[in-house]
């Protein structure tokens, strides 16, 4: 697909007007204060993954009404005191799969938490975290962007989020990992989830949300036809009578919104012709964010983003701020910096 979104000189200065409930604030500390409630349960189980490199422990934790949630901590065998964390988010149908799926950060010597996403994991990497649907769930086109979406109490992102707050919480309680030195991060749908944790839980200090996801809805749902924006699309179909509530409740779950609290140094990326994650959706987010930012525009390619080299503009930016237990690297990024 060639560019069919905004010339980037405009994508820059993009800022829409926010759509935000009076009680957004309100509506997220009751969510997280009630999940809360429930003992976190962090159990760390040593994992034979066949990484020798590597020390891999199957994670499982309390999430979202005390609900059982998975994901794989890798940590480098040779390490002398606590490590920085990067606690990373999947792309959409993804599970957390096998430990040998996400060797990157824990090579480059910091602690390395995958949080599964409830009820995915049938589409590109199996999962193992269900999703119980405790409020219940309206009729719903298949997928999980319509799961719920009747009220934001019953919305399924309500319970990701949620959970992605609590999976920062579980790495912070392993002996290994420094509770102060913590990035959250993802791709797509995790990038999306990167925005709501990086909001909710402000003393993050590093966020990478790659062609993230789940950013002004309305807009995407406009101008493109791709899943899994169409799933939204073909339920207001379905549902003519209920467009504005369904924008009511999205706007909850709104990563523009999210953008406009957090305060983590973050490295966002952007792809021009991207059409599962229109760039001016991301600029959205990206000239929202509150924090210290940076931006990878990569201007001919699609929702794969930078791919391998957005991965070294990541190993700078967290070595920038981090280093490793083995020292510090530079590295050269083939991309475009706002």
């Amino acid at each position: 697909m060639a560019r069919f979104d905004m010339p980037l000189e405009q994508l820059t200065t993009y800022r829409p007007e926010r759509t935000e409930p009076a009680d957004f604030d309100a509506f997220w500390a009751t969510t997280l204060a009630a999940t809360r409630s429930h003992l976190l349960n962090a159990t760390f189980t040593p994992y034979a993954s066949g990484l020798h490199a590597l020390e891999t422990f199957d994670v499982t934790f309390a999430g979202y009404g005390g609900q059982p949630v998975k994901g794989w901590l890798n940590l480098p065998r040779q390490r002398s005191g606590p490590l920085p964390c990067v606690v990373e988010f999947i792309g959409y149908g993804g599970g957390r799969g096998f430990p040998s799926d996400w060797l990157l950060w824990a090579s480059a010597g910091y602690a390395h938490l995958v949080m599964d996403t409830r009820g995915q994991g049938s589409v590109w990497l199996p999962g193992n975290t269900p999703d119980p649907e405790p409020d219940g769930a309206n009729p719903h086109f298949p997928g999980f962007m319509t799961r719920g979406i009747a009220s934001p109490e019953s919305y399924y992102y309500r319970r990701v989020f949620a959970d992605a707050v609590r999976a920062i919480e579980a790495a912070r309680a392993h002996p290994a990992i420094d509770q102060g030195r913590i990035a959250v991060t993802g791709g797509s749908q995790g990038g999306g989830i990167t925005l709501a944790a990086a909001a909710l839980v402000p003393d993050v200090q590093l966020a990478m949300p790659d062609v993230p996801f789940l950013c002004h809805y309305r807009r995407a749902t406009e101008i493109t036809d791709a899943h899994p924006y169409q799933e939204i699309a073909r339920y207001c179909m379905a549902h003519r009578a209920s467009v504005d509530r369904v924008f009511a409740t999205l706007a909850y779950f709104d990563g523009v919104n999210f953008a406009a609290r957090a305060r983590a140094s973050a490295l966002f990326s952007v792809a021009l012709m991207d059409e599962i994650c229109p760039p001016s959706t991301v600029f959205a987010a990206y000239n929202h964010y509150s924090g210290p930012k940076q931006i990878e525009v990569w201007q001919y390619n699609h929702h794969e983003g930078g791919g391998t080299f957005q991965v070294q503009a990541k190993l700078a930016f967290v070595h920038r701020h981090w280093g490793t237990s083995q020292g510090t690297f530079g590295a050269t990024v083939a991309g475009q910096a706002s």
